[in-house]
């Protein structure tokens, strides 16, 4: 199975300018990303899909592989979209561009996933040890079906706890997709649904309309980078490392 990752960079983030290129100990977000993807050995190849000729230049000059896309795309899934339409690939990835501590275990799990033909979509998803993230509307829950394909993701408490039953297990939704080239074609052509404009989550627009996403446990949790304090804290993790 020939395997892209395929990692959407867009210029204009609205809670931290220029996100890609923000400097993290040293080395842009972007850059950590790209070298986090590479270096699991999982992939054939490994592309940045951006928007911007500044993020275009700068992955060339730590010699990455990296196209061009339209700027007018309202989400990273239509970015990866029209950038697989000039690859020929069995399965992409989507790795978000600011989890620049993605590891080899969750992707591999992701992958194997397809060795069910059955799957055409899945997605990764942990549990919640932090009781405040379960509360918490930045961190997106998910419910599944006793086969691990996705019930619904919400950014409220599900399932809601009304007996305040002692052993419920949360988990979090980690939005790394994986998707067979065909459906994600699917996938972006759907219109945008009730429930994903509401929730503001674009995954249920595959649910709405009848697709199943396949479901990984990971004991990876991701950490996005959106804030400055972001920031900070994945330089403290990088220096704690070192």
């Amino acid at each position: 199975m020939h395997i892209t990752a395929i990692i959407p960079a867009r210029y204009a983030s609205t809670r931290l300018p220029i996100k890609p290129l923000v400097n993290i100990a040293g080395k842009t977000l972007i850059n950590r990303v790209y070298d986090a993807v590479i270096n699991t050995n999982l992939f054939h190849k490994v592309i940045v899909a951006t928007d911007h000729q500044e993020i275009f230049d700068h992955v060339k000059s730590f010699s990455g592989e990296v196209m061009m896309t339209s700027e007018n795309h309202i989400s990273g899934t239509d970015r990866i979209e029209e950038c697989s339409q000039k690859i020929n690939t069995d399965l992409i990835i989507n790795v978000q561009g600011d989890e620049p501590f993605i590891q080899r275990e969750p992707l591999e799990k992701l992958i194997k996933s397809f060795d069910d033909k059955n799957v055409n979509v899945a997605s990764l998803m942990s549990i919640i040890t932090d009781d405040k993230d379960i509360i918490n509307p930045n961190i997106v829950k998910v419910v599944c079906d006793i086969n691990t394909y996705a019930i619904y993701f919400s950014r409220s408490v599900i399932p809601f706890n009304r007996d305040s039953i002692s052993d419920i297990v949360y988990y979090k939704h980690i939005g790394v997709y994986a998707f067979r080239p065909d459906l994600l074609k699917i996938y972006v052509s759907l219109p945008p649904g009730k429930l994903e404009n509401i929730e503001k989550l674009e995954q249920l627009r595959l649910l709405e309309n009848g697709y199943k996403i396949k479901m990984i446990e990971t004991d990876y949790s991701g950490i996005g980078i959106d804030t400055i304090d972001d920031i900070k804290t994945a330089e403290k993790m990088i220096f704690d490392r070192e």
